[in-house]
């Protein structure tokens, strides 16, 4: 897979930690999981309105809404104890929300692999992030996907 295969936002977010040295790597994967937005108030009243994703090892919760224009609107619930989930949460939702469903739907699913995280995070972990993008493409398919 080639960054030329994703949106431009998540292609710097790659190339970015691709570039660091480990240490910063692990740095800027915490620093993401602080800019991760809390839960809309509407989320946090009706969590039976999240999606939850029983493959990552943390309890993991998603829902989106198509805004006006017809990008997706990422919400996550994840617990601050999974700084790491958190942390790949704050990626996807920099990177992806408000995008059109097209483009959420056509990320690589193994995009997170070229980052270097793999010598950082356990292969649980790196397979929770690939379940958390398949639950995100799979919602997007369901809820928003037209006909062609």
């Amino acid at each position: 897979m080639t960054d030329a295969a994703l949106p431009e936002k998540l292609q710097a977010i790659t190339g970015l930690f691709r570039s660091a040295p480990k240490a910063l790597r692990l740095q800027a994967l915490l620093e993401y999981s602080r800019k991760l937005p809390p839960l809309a108030e509407k989320y946090v009243e009706h969590p039976e309105f999240m999606q939850p994703v029983p493959e990552c090892t943390s309890p993991f919760f998603l829902v989106t809404e198509q805004d006006d224009a017809g990008g997706v609107r990422l919400f996550f619930k994840v617990p601050e104890e999974a700084p790491t989930v958190r942390g790949y949460a704050g990626i996807l939702h920099e990177a992806l929300d408000g995008a059109t469903p097209e483009t959420i739907l056509n990320v690589p699913n193994d995009f997170y692999l070229n980052m270097g995280l793999t010598e950082l995070i356990t292969p649980m972990r790196l397979r929770g992030m690939g379940a958390i993008l398949t639950r995100l493409k799979n919602e997007v398919r369901e809820k928003y996907a037209t006909a062609g």
